[in-house]
């Protein structure tokens, strides 16, 4: 499945669902779901709910987003992460980079 993308909050937050398996194959999806970011976002959320499968590659992408739209002043929370996904975030510190929900 393919990764959405949606606003909320009167655009205020963008939600990004990288479905089952978060991974290389996904590097271009992830990137196209906020290469257009709304100039009125001040909050992305990488949902992981459904999300059974993450390797480093995907840690990557979450670190690229951050570097990438570095200029903008937005927070940013990982949400949702099944157990094993979120051993992996915690092991790799993202609770450092990103709130954890």
């Amino acid at each position: 499945m393919e990764i959405t993308a949606s606003y909320r909050n009167q655009g205020k937050m963008l939600t990004i669902d990288v479905g089952t398996k978060f991974d290389f194959s996904r590097v271009e999806d992830f990137r196209n779901a906020y290469a257009d970011l709304n100039p009125d976002v001040e909050h992305i959320a990488v949902d992981l709910s459904r999300t059974d499968y993450m390797d480093s590659s995907a840690l990557g992408m979450l670190l690229n987003m951050q570097k990438a739209l570095s200029e903008r002043k937005l927070t940013y929370s990982i949400d949702n992460a099944r157990p094993q996904v979120a051993k992996i975030l915690k092991i790799s510190r993202f609770d450092k980079k990103f709130e954890i929900r």
